[in-house]
């Protein structure tokens, strides 16, 4: 992500944060918002797997 739509981003984050807000919520939101884009990325780029598999792998059923 280029750095002012980074910086937009982190704008519009705290924007929507209550008054209230704490470093630790704004430490949450930035890693639940990190967390999501990586997982879209690695969506976008075939980095998945299937449930089955990794059911199987760890030795979990349904």
């Amino acid at each position: 992500m280029e750095a002012e739509k980074v910086k937009d981003e982190a704008r519009r984050l705290i924007e929507r944060l209550p008054d209230d807000a704490t470093w630790d919520d704004l430490m949450h939101e930035i890693y639940v918002r990190q967390a999501i884009e990586a997982g879209l990325e690695d969506s976008r780029e075939g980095r998945v797997a299937d449930i089955e598999g990794v059911r199987a792998r760890f030795g979990l059923r349904q």
